[in-house]
């Protein structure tokens, strides 16, 4: 057991630059607290000591305001940062080295009991604040998850999700391992590298396609007019500036 908190306590220590000695962890950290008393309530749980381990979860939820069900499994060196409101439910699995910061929701969809309801969590994935990862799929290694992101359906190894509901912002899968293997941490989830939002690709680009077709039709009715062919009264119409445009989406 001392093992495992100084282990967490070094991680904490690690990845959060305010942490300054291991005391103040040890004393000041209530992402740590819930953590520890997790532990003791999913040991009961487990020796189906149920109504046990639901106290001590509630307990811990009093004094933390952290929310851990004791049938919930969780992995080595897991920081929950602030903590404030956090929900990690029953069937939820989180692995090892992950990050989850404030009011953040694991939470399940189901109704249906003894199915897995929750999300699990791969290795090194980090959950930003208050999102919401809702449902029994699974979040790969190295992913993460966008502050205030709604995550219903399994977000790819290396990929980090953002928006509501979530899309993909695929990263190079070669490059996140190699991140991974540097232990690479980026706080709240906030990717410091160039992925683009797909959507706002996709805008610009529709954008530049359209902007291109009113060029295109300008020149075709200046060519015919200069040819002679009668165009018949063509209405006016605004014309396209696609960079005020793409500035709107940016």
């Amino acid at each position: 057991m001392f093992n495992r908190l100084r282990e967490d306590i070094a991680s904490i220590i690690e990845r959060d630059p305010a942490a300054r000695t291991s005391w103040e962890v040890l004393t000041c950290y209530p992402g740590l607290h819930a953590i520890a008393m997790h532990r003791w309530a999913s040991w009961c749980w487990r020796h189906d000591m149920k109504w046990l381990g639901r106290f001590i979860s509630h307990l811990a939820r009093w004094f933390t305001a952290i929310e851990i069900h004791p049938g919930a499994t969780m992995g080595r060196r897991v920081f929950i940062d602030h903590g404030f409101g956090v929900v990690i439910g029953e069937t939820a699995v989180v692995g090892d080295d992950c990050t989850i910061y404030q009011g953040v929701t694991l939470g399940g969809t189901s109704l249906s009991k003894g199915a897995k309801r929750h999300p699990t969590l791969g290795r090194g994935v980090i959950i930003g604040a208050g999102a919401k990862v809702l449902g029994g799929f699974t979040v790969g290694d190295g992913a993460k998850v966008g502050s205030n992101a709604v995550v219903v359906k399994e977000v790819p190894e290396g990929a980090t999700a953002v928006g509501n509901p979530a899309h993909i912002v695929q990263k190079d899968a070669g490059k996140q391992r190699e991140e991974a293997t540097a232990r690479v941490f980026a706080a709240y989830g906030v990717t410091l590298s160039s992925g683009e939002d797909p959507l706002a690709t996709a805008l610009h680009r529709l954008i530049d396609h359209a902007a291109s077709q009113d060029q295109q039709m300008q020149t075709l009715i200046a060519a015919l007019k200069q040819a002679g062919v009668d165009c018949g009264q063509v209405p006016e119409a605004g014309r396209i500036d696609p960079a005020q445009l793409n500035k709107l989406v940016e």
